[in-house]
């Protein structure tokens, strides 16, 4: 309902609407607006890339009310639109698909990245690559140590394993999902897989400088899982998610001995093939 439908005033029978009334109603129909383009863009932080349609339904909204949301936060710069092509359409238009911008990215929580560039630089010149390596492991040691026992809970299965770690993820605010991509045949099972998907990276400016940072954490990823993973894009290399292959067709390996991932520049596909599964 809208906040400036009139309203009846003490000692009145009949609605009246003043001039004061709809300077009233004006601020909290602001902040309605405001909750709900943080939904649309938390949607879109999520799910992206999306289409304006799916947005809607998902959001129980009109095509008309999405849309209004969507270019609000288009002009503001903290999403864009991303072409795709429609999948068994041929030549047609691709979809248009909304996802979060660069700008978008660095207002959920890159403080202090400036200090920490220019720290890792120091390191860099004075002890060299190898210094900056053992902070990156540093780092995500610890995150391997706290997941370790909810990714052991899932069992032997990777799939099952994936998806805790896409759980755990998401728990530390990197907005992550896990997709089956089951093969079918005549393509061989071994051939399945899971797409890892993380929508935002609170370090992603940083590891733009050094990707050392990227390659570290993908090796986590595989250590975790207990296969061999595959980094295929990341948002620090102009990617709209951080993408991740895990193959499913095999039991994860038993014990510490699991298989180290291959560097992110080996794999890593190009921005405009990098899609959510």
């Amino acid at each position: 309902m809208s906040n400036a439908t009139a309203v009846p005033f003490a000692g009145h029978g009949a609605p009246r609407a003043t001039a004061d009334h709809g300077r009233i109603a004006a601020v909290p129909a602001a902040d309605a607006d405001e909750r709900t383009r943080d939904r649309v863009l938390g949607a879109v932080l999520e799910h992206g890339p999306i289409s304006a349609a799916e947005l809607g339904d998902m959001l129980g909204f009109t095509p008309a009310a999405v849309r209004r949301h969507l270019d609000h936060l288009s002009r503001s710069g903290v999403i864009e639109v991303k072409r795709v092509a429609r999948a068994g359409a041929g030549a047609g238009r691709p979809a248009r698909r909304y996802v979060l911008s660069s700008q978008g990215q660095s207002t959920l929580g890159n403080d202090y990245l400036d200090i920490a560039r220019l720290a890792l630089k120091q390191l860099q010149e004075v002890a060299g690559d190898e210094a900056v390596r053992a902070f990156a492991v540093e780092r995500f040691a610890e995150m391997e140590r706290r997941y370790t026992p909810e990714i052991e809970l899932a069992g032997p299965d990777i799939t099952a394993r994936a998806k805790a770690l896409s759980e755990a993820l998401s728990r530390d605010g990197f907005v992550a999902s896990a997709a089956s991509i089951e093969a079918k045949a005549p393509l061989p099972a071994a051939l399945s897989s899971v797409q890892l998907c993380q929508g935002h990276c609170p370090i992603q400016q940083l590891a733009a400088q050094f990707p050392v940072f990227c390659d570290v954490e993908t090796e986590v990823f595989a250590r975790l899982v207990g296969v061999d993973v595959r980094r295929l894009s990341t948002l620090a290399r102009g990617g709209h998610v951080c993408t991740t292959h895990i193959p499913t067709g095999r039991l994860a390996a038993a014990g510490p001995q699991a298989p180290q991932a291959a560097t992110a520049s080996l794999v890593e596909v190009t921005n405009h093939q990098q899609e959510r599964p």
